[in-house]
């Protein structure tokens, strides 16, 4: 599939597809892409309608800013139009609450999907939400002026975006812990040293990584590609013995792939 016509264009995500590359871009740079539950619907609507033959899903924010992080809208007494205010959720039924933010966290999860590696471009502000979505993407390209934030804490509230496992995974529990608690800013540098960031460039050569990045990734098998990405997760969970028993089950897959044989 070839097609730079949007495949999905709505409530500020746009999807577009070129060959084994689809890219995802927020697109309310107004408002530095603020977040929104309509806004998480399109995100999870973008995952399930992906073309089958998609190997790499790059995700960018139009403007100065990638994701300045949920919409305060959402905090006031009569919300967004057509949506619960978050008071109103918080006053309702706690089962209710929680599969509503279940449905939620559904707009986060799917970029680490073993069939797909998920790249993150990210300029300015990738504040609260905004770094829970950079952070649910398998990799990260961000810019010289990038500024992650957790704000939640500060808020009174907790990380609930699906961004707790990933940040602690990559930097470690002290310093997610300090990142967290605090609400500090995590620039550049700091992002590239601790592992947050994969490679930091000028803003304006995002996209450009981001296509090289792209282009690397699918250049090998998609089938090694896959099991190699499954085999990395898996190793976080497991013991030296476990990882060496997934490990051997991956590659006689692999071999029996390549000399045909079917199970």
């Amino acid at each position: 599939m070839t097609s730079l016509d949007p495949v999905l264009d709505k409530d500020g995500v746009r999807l577009t597809v070129e060959d084994a590359v689809a890219t995802v871009t927020l697109t309310n740079p107004a408002k530095r892409n603020a977040q929104s539950p309509a806004l998480w619907r399109a995100l999870t609507e973008a995952g399930r309608v992906l073309p089958g033959d998609v190997r790499v899903v790059v995700l960018r924010g139009e403007g100065k800013s990638f994701s300045a992080g949920l919409d305060r809208q959402a905090f006031t007494p009569e919300g967004f139009d057509g949506e619960p205010s978050f008071l109103d959720m918080a006053r309702g039924p706690e089962a209710q609450l929680d599969a509503t933010i279940a449905e939620y966290q559904e707009a986060f999860t799917w970029w680490r999907r073993n069939d797909l590696v998920s790249i993150a471009t990210v300029q300015g502000h990738a504040i609260g939400a905004g770094f829970q979505l950079a952070l649910a993407c398998d990799l990260r390209i961000v810019a010289e002026d990038v500024q992650f934030a957790m704000r939640e804490t500060s808020l009174g509230l907790v990380p609930d975006l699906t961004g707790t496992l990933p940040l602690v995974n990559l930097v470690g529990y002290a310093r997610a812990l300090e990142i967290c608690a605090t609400g500090r800013f995590v620039h550049a540098e700091e992002a590239e040293r601790t592992g947050l960031a994969n490679l930091v460039v000028p803003a304006d050569q995002l996209d450009a990584a981001a296509r090289d990045l792209a282009a690397a990734l699918i250049s090998a098998p998609r089938d090694a590609v896959v099991e190699t990405k499954a085999l990395l997760a898996g190793a976080l969970s497991h013991d030296y013995e476990e990882q060496r028993t997934a490990e051997r089950a991956a590659q006689g897959r692999r071999l029996r792939d390549l000399a045909g044989i079917t199970d």
